[in-house]
C-alpha cells in the first residue's frame, strides 16, 4: 500500500508566537533558520506558549547572518495544534509542513 502524499507548504516568523498555519494538523517537515549575534534556540510548542514541546533546534552564534537547516526524517513530527514558535535570538525560521 502507497503512503499518502499531501502539499508541503512554508511559514516565515521574524518573531515568537503563533505560526498561524491555520490546520488543525500539521507535520513539521524541515526547518531553515537565521542565526543571532549570540547562541540561542528555536522551539516548536504543541498547544501554545506553555505547551509540549516537540521540536528544539539550539542554534550557533554568529557574527555575519549565519543560516542553518534542519531535514526531519521520515514523516516529520506531528503537531495536532497550530504550533507555537519560540525565537531565542534566532532573527528568523522558515518551516516547512504538509
Amino acid at each position: 500500500m502507497a503512503s499518502m502524499q499531501t502539499d508541503v507548504k512554508s511559514k516565515n516568523l521574524t518573531a515568537t508566537g503563533a505560526s498561524g498555519v491555520g490546520l488543525p494538523r500539521a507535520r513539521v517537515k524541515g526547518i531553515y533558520y537565521v542565526s543571532g549575534a549570540t547562541a540561542g534556540s528555536i522551539s516548536f510548542k504543541e498547544g501554545g506558549s506553555s505547551g509540549t514541546e516537540l521540536i528544539k533546534i539550539d542554534t550557533p552564534a554568529s557574527t555575519a547572518a549565519g543560516s542553518g537547516m534542519v531535514v526531519i526524517p521520515g514523516e516529520g513530527v506531528l503537531f495536532l495544534a497550530d504550533p507555537y514558535v519560540t525565537l531565542t535570538t534566532a532573527t528568523s525560521v522558515t518551516f516547512f509542513y504538509g
